[in-house]
């Protein structure tokens, strides 16, 4: 037998399938050690053949570590995103083991457990123990119904159980231990279907294809979603569900937990890497056919695949911005094809791409534009803050959210504010000179974070001692920048002082299950208020929240992307969809200095045909996306001249390529990246549309190939399609 193996090392000159002698019962999908220029490395088995080109001079497969670790289902996988995504075979196949199981780093916890010698009869044991020692016999018939972990008896009995071990007449044996993800589950509330919830359940289980549910914030998309996946599970079907925060995963687990229990495992990046390898050998082994998780959650080892759901489908966290590059969309709709699986989209605001594929017939649509609870979605109150400044307020908040917030707190209720900015401020200058404090590795602002006093990087991540005068002109004179959450609460704490107030940002849930504490203390009431980015718009219920305030409203939509007002009617509509979720109402407050856009004025009527309509229009006569495909192909190099002279060279191959097929390219530029430098590494980008027709495939993988001709020492290059960031 014949096993092709792809070697366990990332080098574009290994990436090619390897020939090696199998012995007859070797699987496909197993792991295993290969000789490979003289040493032993990992490798792993994706075909098994009768034959070789190099026959009688293939070496032996030397040992297997795992058997059919991945399913034929994901080397069909790797197939479709080496070819999609210009990725290196082990780069996608990394993605489907815990990031620890390569090098042993982590392996099945196992713990000493104490059972009586199965090979010697109770009633001997008993016998053999003098009338002296009662301790011994209490030992063992706390045993007769099943053991226990040595540890725990230890602590009860001491030094008697070794005794009894000794005797021979208790036994001691290595027992697997599950770490089990934090977390109980909800109890299970099954709830009566609305009209429109039966109608999309009946739609999706008796259909087949791609489905978009369309549904308002508060319309029940959970439970479409959970009736779908029960219907697959009892056709001893799978499935996959995604979610776009890690701060929702947790929710959405004790959820599902409290209706289909152990039948429903967990991944994310949040877990420990125990915790991540438990969980994936747990549906590796098929102990659970329900997997719910942000964006890597849709590489678990499942198969026979019922249904595949991607709730929030707008987000841009299905998009990874870092090697390996891909589109979680993507790869859930080939996953879904190959197992003949239903996939579902769901969204209060879908993507304008989504929608446009909707009107072209490749999605079925579905509707829910009611709320569960039959009430109003809550108004929303557009403030103008240019006429807050003119009569002499300058502060964070606006007089009408002010107002709002202590009448929210004097009845008892909750609130939410939002703001997508961390730190107290987004930028330290001088006054006097006008230096701005910049990270030394990155050519970006620092941000002053109060709690820490302490200037950071929101790109590296390295900080910096706070400054009190400006190193250039030693002037105190100093200015802060744009607010950031921390700002907001020490704000709110001065005009609210007996309410308690909670932070979520990427500062304050970097530590392990730091999502989880900050939700279930305010889903306990133990919090008057929740102030957060944009990990607390989307998805989260919390039946006593009756205010949303949106603090600088206008920041994302003076971002140079082509999506920024689709982003931003997003976001509003999300987080507006918090409050009144339950039987209480529920308004927002949103403060902004343009007052008369249209993406407020739609925003607040909840009107998202019109907003598609508008939005669709302008990318069809400026020719982007869905029209085109945009192309980004990024160059970094830790010398400056070095990176500019490779994109200069990779610019020039592609300006010629285009000039032979000029029907095919919109637009095509090349440039510093508007951050010029991360990490120590300077950037420089070229910029493409493409038309987007049935040829395009083909003009990307030209594309490809002329960006990765030449390899040049300490230069990197990336090519990415429709990325979510051209910084």
């Amino acid at each position: 037998m014949i096993a092709e193996v792809i070697i366990d090392i990332s080098n574009d000159e290994v990436d090619r399938v390897f020939d090696y002698n199998a012995a007859p019962d070797i699987k496909t999908g197993s792991r295993v050690i290969v000789p490979f220029l003289n040493r032993a490395v990992q490798g792993y088995v994706i075909k098994l053949k009768e034959s070789s080109e190099f026959a009688g001079k293939l070496k032996d497969i030397g040992e297997v570590l795992d058997e059919s670790v991945i399913s034929g289902g994901l080397i069909a996988l790797m197939d479709f995103m080496t070819y999609k995504y210009n990725l290196r075979r082990i780069d996608v196949l990394h993605l489907y083991l815990p990031p620890d199981m390569r090098g042993g780093r982590v392996k099945e916890l196992k713990r000493k457990f104490v059972i009586l010698n199965p090979e010697m009869p109770y009633e001997t044991i008993l016998s053999g123990i003098r009338k002296t020692q009662p301790r011994q016999t209490e030992l063992v018939e706390s045993l007769e119904s099943g053991g226990e972990y040595l540890s725990a008896l230890t602590t009860l009995y001491g030094s008697t159980v070794n005794t009894l071990i000794k005797k021979n007449f208790l036994t001691v044996t290595d027992m697997p231990v599950r770490r089990e993800p934090r977390g109980d589950s909800h109890e299970d509330r099954v709830f009566e279907l609305s009209d429109d919830q039966k109608k999309c359940v009946g739609d999706i289980i008796s259909g087949k294809g791609k489905f978009l549910l369309h549904g308002v914030t508060g319309s029940g998309k959970t439970e479409v979603y959970m009736r779908v996946i029960e219907d697959a599970v009892k056709k001893g079907k799978t499935a996959i569900m995604l979610v776009p925060e890690i701060s929702l995963t947790a929710q959405f687990y004790k959820l599902f937990k409290g209706r289909f229990f152990d039948d429903v495992a967990i991944i994310h990046s949040g877990l420990s890497a125990g915790e991540r390898f438990d969980e994936w050998t747990r549906i590796l082994n098929k102990e659970a056919s329900i997997v719910i998780g942000a964006r890597s959650a849709i590489f678990a080892p499942l198969e026979n695949i019922g249904v595949v759901i991607i709730d929030e489908e707008h987000d841009g966290s299905y998009i990874s911005e870092s090697n390996p590059r891909y589109d979680a969309k993507e790869v859930a709709a080939f996953r879904a094809e190959h197992d003949g699986a239903v996939l579902i989209l769901g969204s209060a605001t879908p993507s304008v791409d989504t929608y446009y594929a909707v009107k072209k017939g490749v999605y079925k649509l579905l509707r829910m534009p009611n709320r569960i609870n039959k009430k109003c979605l809550p108004d929303i109150e557009i403030v103008d803050m240019c006429r807050e400044v003119r009569n002499g307020n300058t502060g964070l908040l606006s007089h009408r959210l002010e107002e709002a917030l202590s009448q929210t707190l004097k009845d008892g209720n909750q609130a939410m504010i939002y703001l997508n900015r961390r730190g107290y401020s987004s930028f330290v200058m001088c006054r006097a000179c006008g230096y701005v404090a910049k990270c030394s590795e990155c050519d970006i602002s620092l941000t002053y974070h109060i709690e820490e006093d302490k200037l950071k990087c929101h790109y590296c991540g390295k900080k910096f001692y706070m400054i009190d005068t400006c190193p250039e002109c030693s002037s105190k004179n100093l200015r802060y920048g744009k607010i950031g959450t921390e700002k907001v609460v020490k704000e709110l704490n001065t005009i609210f002082p007996k309410a308690v107030i909670l932070r979520m940002d990427n500062d304050t849930t970097s530590q392990k299950d730091g999502h989880d504490k900050i939700l279930s203390a305010f889903y306990k009431k133990q919090a008057d208020i929740l102030v957060g980015t944009q990990m607390i718009a989307k998805g989260h219920d919390f039946s006593d929240v009756t205010l949303v305030g949106i603090l600088d409203a206008d920041m994302s939509l003076y971002f140079s992307d082509y999506r920024s007002n689709e982003r931003t009617f997003q976001l509003m509509t999300q987080v507006a969809g918090r409050a009144g979720r339950e039987k209480k109402g529920g308004a927002v407050v949103l403060q902004t200095y343009v007052p008369s856009h249209y993406v407020f004025r739609l925003a607040k009527r909840y009107d998202y045909e019109g907003f598609y309509d508008k939005e669709v229009n302008g990318r069809e006569v400026t020719k982007y996306p869905p029209f085109t495909v945009i192309v980004r192909v990024l160059v970094t190099g830790s010398e400056d001249a070095a990176a500019m002279n490779a994109a200069r060279a990779i610019y020039n191959d592609i300006k010629a390529f285009a000039a032979k097929n000029p029907a095919y390219f919109v637009y095509l530029n090349a440039m510093r990246s508007p951050v010029t430098r991360i990490q120590s590494k300077y950037r420089y980008q070229i910029l493409m549309r493409i038309k987007n027709d049935a040829e395009k495939d083909d003009i990307i993988q030209n594309i490809y190939i002329l960006a990765g001709k030449d390899k040049l020492k300490d230069v990197t290059v990336f090519t990415e399609i429709n990325p979510q960031s051209l910084v």
